[in-house]
């Protein structure tokens, strides 16, 4: 039997201090009803990057930054037959609203730590995409393309905080990113609540590959 090849999109942003994550409610069989990741069958002549761009945007409307997660094709996975996904991970800086289309009957963000029953292997596919997200946190710039471009430090560590699930001290966080030399200060201040304005930072990607050039750790 020959295999067929679909993707599926992981997409994660942050709202508050939770992890999200982008599903999209199947209008048809299998799993009519259920909720799943944003994917879809690879098209004839249709690469697997376009393919997973046209199938983010077809159902749910949202576009962004994508890259290959890893492959899943364990038998069984799919009731219609032996089908390969390859799984795709997106990191977006804000939590754009959906719009359901195509095969989609819904589409809506849902909190990682609380989503609903999947179909599909895609439980699994999530928990592998959030494994990996916490491996890129420790040596990669990933924390940054679930920001603005202009963030403050607390909203750094609540990014850290929401993927590694539990706690940092917040003296000990900012000492350490401060000494990485990889923000720039931007003079400017931002009003949040009753507290004192936050100073407002930028990521520098410059500073980054030079950091990382010099086989310093992250």
């Amino acid at each position: 039997m020959t295999a067929t090849v679909t993707v599926d999109i992981v997409a994660f942003a942050l709202q508050g201090d939770q992890l999200q994550v982008l599903l999209v409610q199947r209008k048809f069989e299998p799993f009519a009803g259920r909720w799943a990741l944003p994917g879809g069958f690879v098209l004839q002549d249709e690469g697997l990057d376009e393919a997973a761009h046209r199938e983010l945007l077809e159902e749910t409307g949202v576009q962004g930054y994508l890259e290959q997660l890893y492959s899943f094709g364990r038998p069984g996975r799919d009731p219609r037959g032996q089908v390969v996904t390859i799984a795709y991970l997106a990191l977006l800086d804000h939590v754009p609203t959906p719009t359901a289309d195509t095969d989609a009957a819904d589409s809506r963000w849902f909190p990682v730590k609380s989503r609903p029953e999947l179909g599909f292997d895609h439980q699994e596919i999530i928990d592998y995409a959030v494994e990996r997200l916490r491996n890129k946190f420790e040596y990669t710039a990933a924390s940054f393309s679930l920001l603005p471009a202009r963030f403050m430090l607390s909203d750094l560590q609540r990014a850290y905080e929401a993927v590694l699930e539990r706690p940092l001290d917040k003296r000990n966080f900012r000492k350490k990113m401060l000494s990485l030399d990889i923000l720039v200060a931007t003079g400017a201040l931002q009003q949040r609540g009753i507290s004192r304005p936050g100073e407002l930072y930028e990521f520098s990607a410059e500073k980054f590959a030079t950091l990382r050039s010099k086989g310093l750790a992250f």
